[in-house]
C-alpha cells in the first residue's frame, strides 16, 4: 500500500483502536467488538499474547479492516510483524533502521516521537506518519496545534492519553488521526467481557467522530 492510500484511510476513519491483550482469544473478541462498532483501523501491540497469530487471524476474519502491529522495539519484532501480514507498523520511538526496513517492505510505518526534533528526525528518515506520544504529557490538542505552523506537512497521530472526549479537539487541531485503547476497552467492561456494550460505545464514538470530521 502506498503512502497516499494509507493517508486516505486515516482521513476516512480517523481512529486506530489499539489492542493489548494477555490472551489471544480475548484479543479477537476485542477486535470484533470495535469492528462491529465501525472501527476499521486496528493495531495489535507486540507485547500481546501471540501477536503474530492474532494479526494473521484478524487479516482473514476482517478483510475490510487495516490490521497493524504496534509496540515494535526491535528489528526482529518488525520482521515478525511483516511476516504475520501487518498492514502498518508502529513503534513508540524513532529508530531509523526500523523505518528503513518498513520502507523496504512497502508497509506504512509510524514511529513515535516526543519533541519537534524527534518528529522531524522520524519524518526525514522516511516515516509515513509520526506518532506523537504521550500526548497527555505534552499538552494535548494545544501541542498539536502549535506544531502545525512549522511542521504542518507531517501527518501526526497522537496517542497516550487520547479519549473519546478529546479526540475531536485533537483532529481539529491538525492530527490526521488518533490512536486510543482505554476508552474502547474500559476495565469495568473488560472484567465482565461486555462485548455488546463495548460495541455500542464504539458505535456512538465513531458516528460522532465521522459526522464531525
Amino acid at each position: 500500500m502506498n503512502n497516499s492510500s494509507w493517508l486516505k484511510q486515516l482521513h476516512q476513519h480517523r481512529a486506530i483502536a489499539v489492542i493489548r491483550t494477555p490472551v489471544l482469544e480475548i484479543g479477537w473478541q476485542m477486535a470484533n467488538a470495535v469492528w462491529q462498532g465501525g472501527i476499521r483501523l486496528i493495531e495489535i501491540t507486540w507485547n500481546s499474547d501471540c501477536p503474530g497469530s492474532l494479526v494473521s487471524q484478524l487479516r482473514t476474519d476482517f478483510p475490510d479492516c487495516w490490521i497493524g502491529a504496534g509496540t515494535l522495539l526491535t528489528l526482529d519484532q518488525m520482521e515478525q510483524a511483516i511476516a504475520s501480514g501487518a498492514q502498518f507498523l508502529v513503534s513508540p520511538h524513532t529508530n531509523p533502521g526500523l523505518i528503513q526496513r518498513a520502507n523496504q517492505a512497502g508497509i506504512p510505518v509510524i514511529p513515535g516521537a516526543f519533541s519537534p526534533t524527534e518528529i522531524v528526525t522520524a519524518w526525514q528518515a522516511g516515516a509515513d506518519c509520526v506518532k506523537v506520544f504521550p500526548i497527555a504529557t505534552l499538552g494535548g490538542a494545544t501541542y498539536i496545534k502549535n506544531l502545525q505552523g512549522p511542521l504542518g506537512q507531517i501527518p501526526l497521530i497522537p496517542t497516550g492519553g487520547v479519549t473519546f472526549e478529546n479526540t475531536q479537539a485533537l483532529i481539529e487541531s491538525g492530527a490526521v488521526a488518533v490512536g486510543l485503547a482505554g476508552d474502547f476497552f474500559p476495565k469495568f467492561l473488560m472484567e465482565t467481557q461486555a462485548w455488546s456494550t463495548i460495541t455500542q460505545r464504539t458505535q456512538q464514538f465513531t458516528q460522532k467522530l465521522l459526522y464531525r470530521s
